[in-house]
């Protein structure tokens, strides 16, 4: 028995990623997992309802292709995102199972009190797991988003003021302070899984 709990993913104990030469086929729809097991279903156009943000002097750096940058990428900061799942989530109970952002009322801004008077209040996540259609994936915790500063985690969904192709990813995750081995930007991301 390893010293890992078996039920994780081998990615999530670092982890090598071969390029995927093949861009595979989708829509760059995702699907967000909350903690009951809920979901969400998010698309690319879904995201523009998300207040933008963008992130000057991006690199990529990919397994067996190099640095590529600086790029501009323009997006929703994950915790955005997850504070409008979390919020509405909360909001509408748990009566209904999977929605998708058109069923949204309203979009609730501010991550666990940011922009309000007071202090922040901890999320109430452990852990995030983003994975790609391909199976890579990344874990990210709290401290990751609170150490984000102002370079935050995107789910970014244009480069250089261009919307992403598919084979850019459609929508991928963009962790700006990133710079030396490409383990942590989910390209063609698939789900996002809250616990």
């Amino acid at each position: 028995m390893s010293e890992h709990d078996s039920h994780e993913p081998a990615w999530v104990h670092s982890h090598a990623h071969e390029p995927n030469l093949q861009t595979p086929a989708g829509d760059g729809n995702f699907v967000v997992t909350l903690p009951d097991g809920s979901r969400q279903t998010f698309s690319p156009v879904d995201l523009e309802s998300l207040p933008h943000t963008s992130v000057a002097d991006c690199l990529i750096v990919s397994t067996g292709h190099g640095v590529s940058g600086p790029f501009t990428f323009g997006g929703v900061r994950l915790r955005d995102l997850l504070e409008s799942v979390l919020s509405t989530h909360a909001a509408q109970g748990t009566e209904n199972s999977e929605n998708t952002v058109a069923d949204r009322s309203e979009y609730r801004s501010g991550y666990r009190g940011e922009g309000r008077s007071g202090p922040l209040q901890p999320p109430n996540w452990q852990y995030i797991d983003l994975v790609s259609v391909d199976g890579f994936g990344t874990r990210l915790t709290p401290a990751d988003l609170a150490s984000e500063g102002k370079r935050p985690i995107l789910l970014a969904y244009t480069k250089d003021s261009v919307p992403l192709t598919r084979a850019q990813g459609l929508v991928r995750l963009i962790v700006p302070s990133e710079t030396d081995d490409a383990l942590r930007q989910v390209k063609w991301l698939a789900t996002i899984t809250i616990v």
